[in-house]
């Protein structure tokens, strides 16, 4: 495999690096303390790729064993100790611990260690995850929608749940 097709075609290179600061406030907020910053987002990387900040409280829940059709997804652990879901068990990820997951591969995660733990999660293509994530906090604060609307708000942001065996 090699490079793709150049995508900038000019001779003296651009200004267009950005930054976020740490401090920054999170652009989600679950009702449970968990947050996510968005750091770059599929609408930013013209579909290449998204990566978030998620920062679960102690204890902190997380998503079961699902799977996507056409995202890889990614973990970096970047605070505390974090359960990742390979397909076969349940393993303690931490600190600089990384987790590269293909598409049809299962996973989930969650936070059930006692102090607060957060990591990168990298979407690539750059799918709007935003809009699932932020349905997600809508439906914490307001309830669940029908079983059929949430069988389709998952198939619309490719998240196919599987029972954990």
């Amino acid at each position: 495999m090699g490079y793709q097709p150049a995508r900038y075609h000019g001779e003296r290179g651009e200004i267009t690096a950005t930054m976020r600061r740490t401090d920054a406030p999170a652009e989600l907020v679950y009702p449970t303390g968990t947050s996510v910053d968005y750091l770059a987002t599929g609408a930013s990387t013209a579909g290449l790729f998204g990566i978030y900040r998620w920062t679960m409280p102690a204890s902190g829940g997380g998503p079961g064993p699902h799977f996507h059709r056409a995202l890889d997804e990614s973990f970096l652990v970047l605070l505390g100790t974090i359960k990742i879901f390979d397909g076969r068990d349940w393993l303690d990820a931490e600190v600089g611990d990384f987790v590269h997951v293909p598409p049809g591969g299962l996973h989930g995660f969650r936070n059930d260690s006692g102090p607060a733990a957060a990591m990168l999660i990298h979407f690539a293509p750059g799918a709007p995850r935003e809009g699932y994530m932020e349905g997600l906090a809508e439906w914490a604060r307001s309830g669940r929608p029908s079983d059929a609307e949430a069988a389709e708000f998952y198939r619309q942001h490719d998240n196919f749940w599987v029972e954990e065996t």
